[in-house]
């Protein structure tokens, strides 16, 4: 019988030492390949590995579900990828195989004891699967029942909005747009997805500043910059790709400033192995300038800077700030100029953590710059005043103009590759006006106006025991939620569990009452319908929208694509609710002419989405026609948000190991970082583990205190690093568990997994 309360919702603890080396000094180059090619040789034949790899990214290809990063115009016909995308495409792709015979020899129970690397390398699924109450294993289950099963705890609930349906960033567009249709046909719009744990800070900063909750700059803007700054980013290991686009801007004389808590080697030396000289070539040199800054000074770092933008800009006007783009398209200078004179750039400088010294260089090259690009990701999006870092970067960028023209402009970086696509075509917990209004008259139905849930209230609403079915399209929900244990606890409450998946992860094994896995074809596999073999569509972190086309065949020919199973389930639980759900799976150009019907910039969808490289939607914020409030781009006025540590308190962040994307585990070592064969790992700054009189290589728990509840992540090997006093930096989803469901970002609900005070005590032996 499944026991609820022994199952472990963390990955369990290792019983093996992890092993600290020297961190690997160079990014990608040979070392990468050969990486690569050793993951191929262990998950599938030679033929097929190489058939694979060389369809990554190509116009007639399918795109990476692991890189948002676009393609450039002269991408590599051999490999556009890179060491993490290969390694996810292995993942889809390998012949392992999770059957149902799989599930029958393990049960629920001795796969909750696995790590989540063991888990993740079980195989592709090959059947749908149900777990039913009381039982231990999951069992075969007919595509028919499974809808019918899911249907049935559908209708039978008193509200829909007791229904909770999340989406991954790997959706395609076709997927998300007759996804978020079918949810508000059955009245609800808790849509809560990925953005909310990721990105969704930047959206509502951008969105209130500049009109459009996304990035302004093209790819080619990274080749004329000036400068290029890259802020909570780690491109190495989360965004490779974009290791190319800095070489080419350094190779254009750009000069390039990194900050972040944690040197990174993808910004320190890249060796590009698509080319000759990245295997016989020196590396490039990456960062100009390191502004090593502690755990959550950002705000205070860019406020600093401004400070002395202001300064040179009083002795000399007109030399430093643009005054012209001031004065024709911007709102609120004068307000932000007399706040901003109420601060002391030295002042500012002690609560970032960088010098006064290192901040006057930055400037200097921010002074000598007419066209900057500022990037960023999660390191500045998962802190409590994320959405007003994010508007005091876009406030230093109106300063210089560096807005909606060549080479400057904002560049959220995303992760998964068409999280920003679902958002577009409509897989929010707001439905956009004028969307709902074109849904409303084409389908003849009344969207639901009332606000849904986002990952953090859907978690609350599992919690309190008001959320009664769980869908998940696409991800691991548990493992990358925040208050890891709570998360549990709410999923287990359910009635119903479901997760259209490709292989086996933790969220399976912490289950309602009632569990199914609805396995789906990967992005690499041929989908085949009634009308013949189809292609999906998705949108990168630049706004283009292009194709992506399966390759290989199906890991089973029991499997369904993400559109077909929303389709077929929409049948099953609507009834008689237009549309022809089955007519529109037939031939995927069906759905695209519907998308384009209901949201704007689609116009001539299919024909354009043909086109080699695809098509960007508009963009206001990059033709400085700003669409907020004021009609105008909004300077913004934004406190310091000061820590307060304790002297025995730390500010812990979670970071991902090169070994892995998202929850997805690759392998259990970070050659970046000098962590071989492990991941329960705490970096700290040499003088805190002497301070507490630790040592390298000691366990210790850790532990926050928030709203006075304590949450312990036991056993975590002491690494001493190159990282700020009082600082802690851990892997992602290790220490999930100790970010509270209730601390999240100021109006973005995004939980704060890079700004969690923690206290560190050493393990008991």
């Amino acid at each position: 019988m499944s026991d609820h309360s022994k199952l472990c919702a963390t990955t369990p603890l290792e019983t093996e030492r992890p092993t600290i080396t020297k961190p690997y000094p160079i990014a990608a180059g040979p070392k990468a390949v050969k990486i690569v090619l050793e993951e191929g040789m262990k998950q599938m034949s030679l033929r097929k590995c190489t058939k694979t790899l060389l369809m990554v990214n190509q116009v007639k290809g399918f795109d990476c579900p692991s890189c948002a990063w676009p393609d450039p115009k002269d991408r590599s016909a051999i490999a556009e990828y890179c060491e993490n995308g290969a390694k996810a495409i292995i993942e889809e792709a390998t012949e392992a195989r999770a059957t149902p015979a799989f599930f029958a020899q393990h049960s629920v129970q001795e796969m909750s004891n696995w790590s989540d690397y063991k888990i993740g390398k079980s195989g592709r699924i090959t059947h749908p699967m149900i777990l039913r109450p009381g039982t231990a294993h999951y069992e075969a289950i007919s595509w028919e029942e499974a809808f019918t099963s899911i249907a049935s705890h559908l209708n039978t609930l008193k509200d829909p909005n007791e229904a909770i349906f999340y989406t991954s960033g790997r959706t395609s567009n076709e997927a998300a747009f007759l996804y978020q249709l079918f949810v508000r046909q059955f009245g609800t719009n808790n849509l809560p997805d990925c953005s909310n744990m990721c990105h969704e800070s930047s959206g509502v900063a951008l969105k209130e500043t500049l009109g459009i909750g996304k990035g302004s700059v093209k790819l080619e803007d990274f080749y004329v910059a000036d400068l290029i700054i890259v802020v909570g980013q780690n491109p190495g290991t989360n965004h490779p790709r974009m290791l190319s686009a800095l070489q080419v801007a350094k190779k254009n004389k750009a000069e390039i400033i990194a900050v972040n808590p944690l040197p990174e080697t993808g910004l320190k030396k890249f060796k590009n192995p698509q080319n000759l000289k990245g295997w016989i070539g020196p590396s490039t040199d990456i960062s100009d300038l390191f502004l090593q800054l502690k755990i959550g000074g950002d705000l205070a770092l860019f406020k600093a800077i401004m400070c002395l933008l202001l300064e040179a800009e009083d002795k000399n006007p007109g030399s430093v700030f643009d005054q012209s783009f001031i004065d024709d398209k911007t709102h609120g200078y004068q307000a932000f100029i007399k706040d901003l004179r109420t601060h002391s750039a030295e002042a500012l400088a002690r609560e970032s953590g960088v010098s006064i010294d290192l901040i006057r260089r930055a400037t200097e090259k921010i002074i000598n710059s007419e066209r900057i690009i500022i990037c960023w990701a999660m390191g500045i999006t998962q802190h409590k005043n994320s959405v007003q870092i994010i508007r005091e970067i876009v406030n230093l960028l109106l300063l210089k103009g560096s807005i909606g023209k060549p080479g400057a402009g904002t560049c959220p970086v995303r992760g998964h590759s068409n999280v920003q696509g679902d958002r577009t075509v409509g897989i929010w917990h707001h439905l956009p006006k004028a969307m709902g209004v074109k849904m409303k008259n084409l389908f003849d139905f009344e969207p639901p106006q009332e606000g849904g849930y986002d990952v953090v209230n859907a978690i609350k609403a599992m919690g309190e025991g008001k959320g009664k079915v769980f869908f998940a399209l696409g991800g691991n929900f548990l493992s990358a939620s925040p208050d890891t244990e709570y998360t549990a606890k709410g999923l287990q409450q359910c009635e119903l569990t479901v997760h259209v998946s490709t292989k086996p992860n933790r969220s399976h094994l912490i289950h309602g009452k009632t569990a199914i896995i609805l396995p789906c074809l990967g992005r690499t596999e041929i989908d085949r319908q009634k009308n013949g073999a189809q292609f999906v569509s998705v949108e990168n972190s630049m706004g283009i929208v292009h194709s992506s086309i399966g390759q290989i065949e199906p890991a089973s020919e029991h499997l369904m694509s993400e559109p077909a199973i929303v389709a077929h389930l929409a049948k099953a639980t609507l009834k008689n609710k237009k549309p022809d759900w089955e007519w529109l799976i037939e031939d995927y150009d069906r759905i695209r002419d519907i998308i384009e019907q209901c949201v704007s910039g689609f116009d001539n969808y299919n024909e354009r989405v043909r086109h080699e490289g695809g098509f960007y939607l508009p963009n206001c914020a990059r033709e400085q026609n700003f669409e907020t409030a004021t009609g105008k781009a909004n300077f913004t006025i934004n406190p310091v948000l000061n820590s307060n540590l304790k002297d025995h308190e730390f500010m812990m962040m979670t970071t991902r190991s090169h070994d892995q994307f998202n929850t997805t585990i690759y392998g259990l070592d970070d050659r970046y970082r000098g962590i071989k064969n492990g991941r329960r790992v705490a970096f700290m700054n040499k003088k805190d583990i002497q301070k507490r009189g630790l040592k390298q290589g000691d366990y210790v728990d850790l532990k926050s205190h928030y709203e006075n509840v304590e949450r312990l992540a036991p056993r975590f090997m002491v690494v001493e690093y190159d990282i700020p006093e009082q600082c802690v930096g851990t892997y992602f989803p290790e220490a999930n568990v100790l970010v509270p469901v209730n601390s999240y970002a100021e109006r973005s609900i995004t939980p704060t997994s890079k700004s969690i005070v923690i206290t560190v005590e050493k393990s008991a032996e």
